[in-house]
């Protein structure tokens, strides 16, 4: 797992914690600064929002996110997010606090006080990230670029001067056609070449081009790939075709807005046939397809995974407790529920005193079992919830489930 990775899978495991606590009828305040904004006049801001609240508790969560916010003399890189409240069960003066350093740069200053925090600009950092290639392709002109997270670039323009269409009979039609067909063939080749050149030099090409969208009107774009005049390399990266009415900058922006439908395809085409394999290793006698957390964390412990499969829908935390009276160690899965509060989810007793626990670390179950994985070297799927078998394999095996490299002894 790559740092950036890391960095996305432990916002996934905050947002997910967050999550188990909207809908609740407390106040909670989401707060987020862009790197550029002073600390200072953030810290005034809040001071007034406090003078004006309306209740003791929004007050106490007033003191508290200022209390953090005074130990920054200056912001991270990307800014800062955070998320304060007190959950249910909680005292008025013990509101919980979370602070994010985004992966991302925060563009926005927000601030907002309601029944449930506000996570959606971080939700949009865990996104699709890859970079792809576009080109927009008609007889008059062709236009590429990238497509990078949300953002369009223009990489390049070639016209094509081929000559138009007339209408004479004889041979002069014919030579005339001639031409202009070695014309068509030379502005294809000269846009071949020059889009080639421009998405094998993109430094990221290897490590995250996700392939290349072709748009354009009427039939010059399926013309074009016909043909072959894209270097192999991009060829083969080819996503498909799409009709596009427009030119220039603007067509590939009406390009760019395939994309979501595409990647949501091809993510569940290729998760389909996952659990299409998974299915029928698991339907074998001594097939190699486990399911449930002890197993999967016995044969990750082992190193017999091959895909680790875990489900978006998963809404657990892995927890490492200690009693307070007796000092007993353990270590628990906890389900979160949507409008349960953290310390709701964190009350526990001893298992061998019955005394309150406290809980010393918490971990998500997908961030968790993920680097596992990463040191057996297994690869880990994560299963969309929206589509059916994505659903099934949820409520069959809990969301978590394994592909084995071999059977171990059970």
């Amino acid at each position: 797992m790559t740092e950036d990775d890391e960095r996305r899978s432990k916002l996934h495991s905050t947002l997910t914690i967050l999550e188990a606590v909207e809908g609740t009828d407390r106040g909670l305040i989401s707060l987020f600064i862009p790197h550029t904004t002073p600390v200072v006049s953030v810290i005034q801001y809040l001071n007034d929002e406090y003078s004006r609240a309306e209740s003791i508790p929004e007050q106490h969560v007033l003191s508290s996110i200022l209390s953090e916010l005074k130990k920054y003399d200056e912001l991270p890189g990307n800014g800062l997010a955070l998320f304060c409240g007190a959950g249910s069960g909680e005292t008025a003066s013990d509101p919980m606090c979370i602070q994010i350093e985004p992966p991302e740069p925060l563009m926005v200053y927000l601030y907002r006080c309601s029944s449930m925090y506000e996570l959606e600009p971080l939700r949009q950092m865990l996104g699709e990230k890859n970079l792809y290639g576009l080109l927009v392709i008609d007889l008059s002109g062709a236009w590429w670029g990238f497509l990078n997270g949300n953002r369009i670039e223009s990489a390049g323009h070639s016209t094509s001067n081929i000559p138009q269409k007339q209408h004479k009979g004889g041979q002069s039609s014919a030579r005339f056609q001639r031409l202009r067909e070695n014309a068509v063939r030379e502005y294809y080749s000269r846009v071949g070449h020059h889009v080639s050149e421009t998405f094998l030099h993109e430094k990221d090409f290897y490590l995250r081009f996700g392939g290349v969208l072709v748009g354009g009107p009427g039939m010059t774009k399926e013309d074009f790939l016909m043909g072959h005049y894209l270097h192999h390399e991009i060829q083969k990266q080819v996503i498909g075709t799409f009709d596009v009415t427009k030119s220039g900058e603007g067509g590939l922006e009406e390009l760019a807005g395939y994309i979501k439908n595409v990647i949501r395809t091809k993510d569940m085409l290729d998760e389909k046939k996952l659990l299409d394999w998974y299915r029928k290793e698991a339907g074998k006698s001594g097939g190699l397809a486990v399911s449930g957390e002890e197993q999967v964390r016995n044969n990750l412990a082992a190193g017999a995974v091959r895909t680790l499969l875990l489900s978006e829908g998963i809404r657990r935390s892995h927890r490492r407790i200690t009693c307070q009276q007796c000092g007993h160690a353990d270590e628990r899965t906890i389900l979160l529920q949507p409008g349960m509060g953290v310390p709701e989810i964190l009350s526990h007793t001893c298992r061998i005193c019955s005394a309150p626990v406290i809980g010393d670390e918490m971990i998500d179950i997908i961030e968790e079992l993920t680097r596992l994985a990463d040191l057996s070297g297994a690869k880990t799927i994560v299963i969309q919830e929206n589509f059916d078998e994505g659903l099934q394999f949820l409520a069959e095996s809990g969301g978590i489930a394994a592909i084995l490299r071999y059977r171990t002894a059970e």
